[in-house]
């Protein structure tokens, strides 16, 4: 157990409690000797991950629940029907399917830092369905993964900037926050300005490519056969 702890960067009372909660499986044991192997520690620094991006224990110990049985995570989530927002679990076969040759080590850390990925036992974890499709399209299009990636963090700086707007303007001027109403608002607004900024961009663009078609070309020196004779 001490073992365990060291490698997860947790205490041992940590471990303990979790181990209490149910959020990791017992280990194997041998008389008095228990065993943990790579499986735990996958589980806990999974655990690590989701805490620091914001998910309770409860909420945790809910999605570890589901994945030992088996069960779908939108049942525990109370989503009814599977939604594009559905955490995905695959395998690392699964995973190269989606990306071909772009699934190496350093994306793949890249995207575990990024928290789009996780772990959790022998299968990976994917935050979002519509995020893996969306990425597999732009890579299937020609865009590195490692560019996605990248592209990837400064989206979310800038929709985390808009989630704080918009929480900020309703608290200053509702009584009440009503959190799916303020949802769906900020999709409309949202969604509704980016479609008209990239009408505009896209003009823009149409625009810069047509002028430099219709630019004149620079004339170069009269070749040997054109020269009037000296």
């Amino acid at each position: 157990m001490e073992e365990l702890a060291r490698e997860a960067g947790i205490t041992v009372r940590t471990l303990r409690f979790y181990r209490e909660r149910g959020l990791i499986q017992p280990p194997r044991r041998e008389g008095r000797i228990a065993w943990y192997d790579g499986h735990h520690l996958a589980r806990l620094r999974t655990i690590t991950g989701l805490l620091e991006r914001g998910h309770t224990l409860n909420g945790i110990a809910d999605l570890a629940t589901t994945f030992d049985s088996g069960r779908d995570v939108a049942e525990v989530l109370g989503l009814g029907e599977p939604t594009e927002e559905t955490p995905v679990r695959l395998t690392p076969e699964q995973l190269a399917d989606y990306f071909q040759d772009q699934a190496t080590a350093e994306n793949l850390a890249a995207a575990m830092e990024l928290g789009y990925l996780g772990t959790d036992g022998d299968a990976i974890v994917h935050i979002s369905r519509r995020l893996l499709e969306a990425s597999s399209e732009l890579v299937r299009a020609g865009v590195p993964l490692d560019a996605v990636l990248a592209s990837g963090r400064q989206v979310r700086e800038h929709a985390d900037a808009l989630a704080d707007l918009f929480v900020r303007v309703l608290r200053a001027h509702t009584a009440q926050s009503e959190p799916e109403q303020l949802r769906t608002l900020a999709h409309a607004v949202v969604n509704a300005e980016l479609s008209m900024a990239l009408d505009r961009r896209l003009r823009d663009d149409v625009a810069d490519v047509g002028a430099q078609d219709e630019a004149p070309r620079p004339e170069g020196p009269p070749d040997a056969k054109s020269r009037p004779p000296s």
